[in-house]
C-alpha cells in the first residue's frame, strides 16, 4: 500500500491551500528556520550542525560555553541538552544518536515566549496571543514543577516580532506557535535587554490544553475562528473584539514524586470559582506537564503568581 504525504500530495496536484514538499523543510529543520527569521529582520543564536566532535569543540571556540543542542528536526525538549565544559561535550557525542542530524547553540539568557496566531489567505492575523514559558528542557531534565500562562495583553514588541514572521516564514491560512526568547540581559550580537530572539517556528497551535487556554484568557473561540478563516478568510461568527473581558490562563501542575504544603482539596477550597481545568495527566506526558494539573485564570499577574506559588510550594 502507497501512503504519500500531505506536503507531497500538495506538490503532486498543485494544491495552493498549504505548504508543498520543497517547502516542509523550513518549517521543520531548526537550521532553515533560522533563515526565516533572519529575512524578517528577527536575530537568531549562533549555530552550527555538528557532525563531529572536532567540528563542535570549533564552535564553542567561537561562542563559549554553555551551549544547547537538539536534533535539528524535532519538537519538544526531547534529546535536548545543555552542555556546560568538555566532559558533558565528550559525554554527548558518545551517547548521541548517530541517526539523528543536531544542531549546537549559544545558549541565550532569555525568557521563553511565543506568538501565536490565527493568519488568513494574504498573512495577516485574524487572532492574536501569547505565552509565558519555562525553559522546557530545565523542566524534562531537571524534573521540575510545571507552569505557563497565555498572557492577557501582548506587548507592542513582542506582537511586532511577531508579525514580521509571519512576512518572513510567508505563512498563510493556518495556526501558528512562534517562539522567542526574550532577552535578560544584553547580548553582544543579538540585541539587548527585553528584545526578541527568534527560536523555533511551530504551522500548528501550542499543543495539549493550550487551544482551550487561549478561549479562557481572550473570551472567545479560536475553533471558530478557525473555521471562520478556513470558510470565508475574516471573522465571521466567532465573539471576538476589544471589549471582551480578558484574563490570564495559567497551567501549573504537580509532580507524583514531591511533597507539597497543600492538598488537592485545599487548593479546590481556594481556587475553586479559578480553576477551569483539573486533571489527572497521561503517563506519557507525565515528563513535560507534570502528573496532576490545574488550569485557572485571573484577572491580576499578582493573583496568577500567588496561585502558582500556593500548588507548587513544597513541604
Amino acid at each position: 500500500m502507497l501512503i504519500l504525504k500531505k506536503n507531497q500530495i500538495r506538490s503532486d496536484f498543485n494544491i495552493t491551500t498549504g505548504i508543498k514538499a520543497d517547502k516542509i523543510a523550513n518549517i521543520k529543520e531548526k537550521s532553515k528556520m533560522k533563515k526565516a527569521y533572519k529575512k524578517a529582520g528577527i536575530p537568531s543564536a549562533d549555530f552550527s550542525l555538528v557532525t563531529t566532535l572536532a567540528k563542535a569543540k570549533k564552535f564553542i571556540e567561537k561562542v563559549g560555553y554553555p551551549v544547547v543542542t537538539k536534533p535539528d528536526n524535532g519538537v519538544g525538549a526531547s534529546d535536548t541538552h545543555k552542555i556546560k565544559n568538555e566532559d558533558e561535550l565528550k559525554a554527548f557525542f558518545e551517547n548521541r544518536n548517530k541517526d539523528i542530524k543536531y544542531i549546537m547553540e549559544e545558549y541565550v539568557d532569555g525568557d521563553l515566549v511565543s506568538y501565536d496566531a490565527i493568519i488568513d489567505s494574504n498573512g495577516n492575523p485574524l487572532f492574536e496571543t501569547g505565552i509565558f514559558e519555562p525553559a522546557i528542557m530545565d523542566v524534562v531534565n531537571d524534573g521540575l514543577d510545571v507552569f505557563y500562562y497565555v498572557e492577557k495583553e501582548m506587548s507592542e514588541k513582542l506582537l511586532d516580532a511577531g508579525r514580521k514572521s509571519i512576512k518572513g516564514f510567508g505563512v498563510k491560512s493556518r495556526f501558528v506557535h512562534l517562539e522567542f526568547f526574550k532577552l535578560n540581559k544584553d547580548k553582544d550580537g543579538l540585541g539587548k535587554k527585553g528584545d526578541y530572539i527568534g527560536l523555533e517556528a511551530n504551522m500548528r497551535p501550542a499543543g495539549g490544553y493550550t487551544p482551550d487556554m487561549y478561549n479562557y484568557a481572550n473570551n472567545t473561540d479560536v475553533y471558530q475562528v478557525w473555521a471562520d478563516m478556513v470558510a470565508f478568510d475574516k471573522i465571521e461568527k466567532a465573539n471576538l473584539n476589544e471589549d471582551l473581558e480578558k484574563n490570564y490562563c495559567v497551567y501549573a501542575s504537580r509532580r507524583d514524586n514531591n511533597n507539597y504544603v497543600h492538598s488537592h482539596d485545599e487548593i479546590k477550597q481556594k481556587y475553586g470559582n479559578a480553576i477551569v481545568m483539573d486533571e489527572r495527566m497521561p503517563d506519557i506526558f507525565a515528563g513535560a506537564m507534570g502528573n496532576y494539573m490545574y488550569t485557572a485564570k485571573f484577572a491580576t499577574k499578582e493573583e496568577m503568581e500567588e496561585f502558582i506559588n500556593f500548588v507548587h510550594e513544597k513541604a
